[in-house]
């Protein structure tokens, strides 16, 4: 019988294509190399080896983008036909709620999933990375909390844990914890860049950028490499810790040299992109002429239902090309996604419509009707999408647009709740500095 690394059995796999699915997991826990090559070798070495197929379900799945979901939904006709063991069939259900939109029922299948088999890593990061999409601050540390006793030290994938477990203690806001963890896992698997960057948010969130660059720089050979799927997003993070002390031009050049570069059509590096683009405009840099390329590349992925986060950054970039035909038409798939039934549904009428509407009147210059859509939608957070350093450009555009707008009282107010998240951010300082300026001036 063939086990994988942490001792589960893989039915009907050969010793070969246990080595290249083990490959392909390692591949996918530290996001380097090429997963899906190696889940493919080991179907060429074992077609009734359900494990690998359902590994590369979850790598298309997890993907949002609806190419690679319709991929994984025909993985998934195929798996059907397998007569398949309790854990492969546990994990079938799993991915059949995940391609129809139903991402918390999914999570909670993995919970009970995860319960029974705690060393089952695929599970166990597929999860992570639905309680990341839905933004569940709490699934993201607890999920991990579960199972950690019963992982050994020495098991292969502990320091991976580790590393997930990191990043869901930042996202639950127990900072200290979490830059101790995600430490320990970076010291254990240097290449570990989720582990890397779990620390690196700890940094942002408490408002330490020049220890945040200082953490990326000594650790920049781990995580910057040509096969790391998760570059762009670490350079993303070095970018913001660059805006955070005001060194915009720096954080200009890291995008055109990383983030930007390379013209990846990845949905989570255009994410990036867009989101980055945006916050150089916000600290007054000119960035008209690299919008374009961002949303060109989006165009494959907009649908309104798939993921409305991506819509939205979509809309982001569209907006900055002069592309108000293309904005519109994300803005219509979203209305269409919003009358829907279903989980996304819920999502693109509560955060992907109003967030998308609010930014676009933003750019428009209607600096009191984006006050209005985004003061509604800001509740995002643990409701859909991405991270809490991510969803800070909720707020930066919310607070830019109430400055804008005249209504200096809101966002001198807003700048107050930043400053006591953050209270040595040199940013902060500056947003609220410009507000009290003007209403002082009104005052006199």
């Amino acid at each position: 019988m063939v086990h994988d690394q942490q001792g589960n059995i893989l039915f009907g796999a050969t010793q070969e294509a246990g080595n290249h699915f083990d490959n392909a997991v390692a591949a996918f826990n530290i996001y380097r190399g090429d997963p899906i090559a190696e889940v493919e070798l080991a179907i060429q070495a074992a077609p009734d080896f359900p494990m690998a197929h359902i590994l590369k379900a979850y790598l298309y799945g997890l993907a949002t983008e609806p190419a690679l979901s319709a991929a994984a939904a025909d993985t998934l006709r195929g798996l059907k036909s397998m007569t398949l063991p309790a854990r492969e069939a546990s994990h079938l259900h799993v991915l059949e709620l995940l391609l129809a939109g139903r991402w918390t029922d999914a999570a909670i299948a993995l919970d009970l999933h995860n319960s029974q088999y705690p060393l089952d890593i695929v599970a166990l990061q597929s999860g992570h990375l639905i309680d990341f999409y839905r933004a569940s601050a709490q699934g993201l540390r607890d999920r991990l909390a579960r199972v950690l006793p019963q992982w050994p030290s020495d098991l292969p994938g502990y320091s991976i844990v580790l590393g997930m477990y990191a990043f869901g203690l930042e996202e639950a806001g127990d900072y200290s914890r979490a830059e101790d963890t995600g430490r320990q896992a970076v010291e254990l698997q240097p290449l570990d860049c989720w582990a890397h960057h779990a620390v690196a948010h700890v940094f942002e969130m408490q408002g330490r950028p020049q220890e945040g660059i200082q953490w990326m720089t000594a650790n920049e050979a781990n995580w910057s490499g040509d096969d790391n799927f998760f570059q762009r997003h670490n350079w993303w993070h070095y970018a913001v810790h660059l805006l955070e002390i005001g060194k915009a031009r720096e954080a200009l050049e890291l995008y055109d040299q990383h983030i930007g570069a390379g013209q990846s059509p990845v949905a989570l590096d255009l994410v990036d992109a867009s989101a980055m683009l945006w916050r150089l405009t916000l600290a007054g840099i000119d960035v008209a002429d690299r919008w374009a390329s961002v949303a060109d590349r989006w165009s494959p992925h907009t649908d309104g239902h798939s993921y409305p986060f991506n819509d939205w950054h979509a809309v982001m970039a569209n907006l900055g090309a002069n592309r108000d035909e293309e904005v519109d038409r994300i803005l219509a798939s979203l209305r269409r996604a919003s009358s829907a039934g279903g989980e996304t549904a819920e999502w693109a009428a509560r955060y992907g419509l109003p967030l998308s509407e609010g930014f676009a009147a933003f750019w428009r210059g209607d600096y009191a009707g984006a006050v209005q859509k985004l003061l509604g939608a800001r509740s995002i957070v643990n409701g859909f999408g991405g991270s809490h350093a991510q969803r800070d450009i909720i707020d930066l555009t919310l607070l830019e647009a109430a400055i804008e707008s005249g209504d200096f009282y809101l966002a001198r107010a807003l700048a107050n709740q930043r400053c006591a998240l953050k209270p040595d951010s040199r940013m902060n300082r500056t947003l609220l500095d410009r507000s009290e300026r003007i209403l002082s001036f009104r005052a006199a």
